[in-house]
């Protein structure tokens, strides 16, 4: 095991309150807890059952949770997948806002994905999981240099 920079142990952190937020909409869609809306007059709230997103959001949850112990040990791939899975979650919320969704709908884990996102990106973090440089050269020969003198 890698030595858990303080970053990490954040990313970690944020994960795991993203698994939370993924578990709490996984039991209401299966219908143990309610959906809230607020209205000028006061809240609304309703119970459904969707099984079929409930599998789907209990799957988040457990990708989430699987993701919170790579971070923890600091594994390479953890970076990368937390990468994608939070641009996804971000792309999501976008299809949800522009197919007649609120912003009370996506809020918090918009917000969550966002700060998730850009603390992945700092240098410090690809840093902390060895992810900091790509190579900017190929390995190909470069053709050799002109003297000038052709002929």
């Amino acid at each position: 095991m890698n030595n858990r920079p303080f970053g990490v142990t954040l990313l970690a952190t944020l994960a795991a309150l993203a698994a939370v937020l993924a578990g709490i909409r996984t039991l209401q869609y299966l219908g143990l807890l309610p959906f809230t809306v607020t209205f000028f007059i006061g809240d609304f709230s309703f119970r459904t059952f969707n099984l079929w997103a409930a599998f789907m959001w209990g799957l988040l949850t457990w990708i989430y949770i699987w993701l919170v112990r790579m971070l923890w040990n600091v594994e390479k791939e953890a970076w990368l997948f937390l990468a994608v899975i939070t641009v996804f979650n971000l792309i999501l919320d976008f299809v949800v806002l522009v197919g007649g969704g609120t912003v009370e709908d996506i809020g918090a884990t918009f917000l969550l994905n966002a700060l998730i996102l850009i603390y992945v990106m700092l240098p410090g973090t690809k840093r902390a999981f060895d992810m900091e440089t790509m190579p900017a050269e190929s390995s190909a020969p470069s053709p050799p240099a002109s003297s000038g003198a052709e002929g």
